[in-house]
């Protein structure tokens, strides 16, 4: 029987004003739990709400204390029932709380990422499956030992959530060429050739941090469903980079002007930064399964990708962050 979390329960949340954390810490207070944050205190949360009134935060610079080995007993002080970890990227770093944990709290969480998959086989790309293939670069191979170390726990409750290319008000999203060139969206509100490589029928597969949020949450509501296993957390389809450029063209009035390139003439003519960016996302097209999410969670993402890009990206030039050559449509 899946058996439903109730009551009041003290939440600690790592890295709790960033991406995820500006939409989840307000959503586990609305929920009436006890939230305590932890950070190094360089920023604000992306997105105010009054819930942060409640909400105690710990300041602490992980990576030195996770040098130092204290890092795991801040945590344990705080005296938890689930701690959701969203700021962890190496395979040490997660064992070494989870070895100081065990015991001690009821659920542990970490966020890990869909590049815990390499270039995808056959799609969707589902939990457990032989849809992708194995990841080539350091921050997915670290995502992926992490999950498979969480997934093989027996001693402590715990949960990997696996989100895609994060967006929403406040920060650049991963744009139609798979990077974060902000030239690209003034090429595209301007009605210029914007040259994309290859074919143009790779996928990318944001998400909204806020459904990212609501994935989190069910997860903690719904621990005995959720203990043990990892899951994809991604918008409802994928875009292609065909695609996603014609809907971004048309925000600004216009039709995309798209040539193809090889990718050896788009790196001659793009920023070496941008290029690999681009190579990296690119080439693991990806779209992955929420199925799994949505059976045992209720996971129901409210954001298509392409509408929470658009709230990006309205965000980005309504404060000034993004130079575009004319402003959105209005919808």
């Amino acid at each position: 029987m899946n058996r439903r979390l109730e009551g009041v329960v003290r939440v600690v949340v790592i890295g709790g004003s960033g991406h995820i954390g500006s939409f989840l810490v307000p959503r586990l207070v609305r929920a009436g739990h006890e939230v305590v944050t932890i950070s190094r205190g360089a920023r604000t949360p992306y997105v105010d709400a009054p819930e942060w009134q409640q909400v105690r935060t710990v300041l602490a610079d992980r990576q030195q204390e996770d040098r130092d080995g204290t890092f795991g007993d801040r945590v344990a002080e705080l005296r938890a029932d689930v701690v959701v970890d969203l700021v962890c990227f190496t395979l040490e770093s997660a064992t070494a709380l989870v070895d100081r944990l065990r015991g001690e709290i009821g659920h542990l969480l970490h966020c890990g990422s869909i590049w815990r998959y390499g270039p995808s086989h056959k799609l969707p790309i589902a939990e457990g499956s032989d849809s992708a293939a194995p990841p080539s670069d350091e921050y997915g191979i670290q995502k992926d030992r992490i999950a498979r170390m969480l997934k093989a726990e027996s001693g402590l409750a715990t949960t990997s959530l696996h989100p895609g290319h994060i967006v929403g008000p406040g920060w650049h999203p991963i744009g139609p060429l798979g990077n974060l060139d902000p030239a690209v969206w003034r090429t595209l509100s301007a009605g210029e050739p914007l040259r994309i490589p290859g074919l143009g029928t790779e996928l990318m597969n944001h998400v909204h941090a806020d459904d990212v949020a609501q994935a989190f949450d069910l997860a903690i509501t719904h621990r005995d469903a959720a203990a043990g296993e990892d899951f994809n957390v991604v918008a409802p389809t994928a875009l292609t980079v065909r695609g996603y450029a014609e809907i971004a063209a048309s925000w600004f009035g216009h039709t995309a002007v798209l040539e193809s390139v090889s990718w050896d003439d788009f790196r001659h003519s793009t920023a070496p930064d941008h290029a690999d960016a681009s190579w990296a996302h690119l080439h693991r097209s990806q779209c992955c399964s929420i199925e799994k999410a949505k059976s045992l969670l209720g996971y129901s993402p409210r954001y298509e990708p392409e509408e929470a890009i658009r709230e990006s990206i309205h965000w980005l030039t309504t404060h000034n962050q993004l130079p575009v050559a004319n402003p959105l449509l209005t919808t």
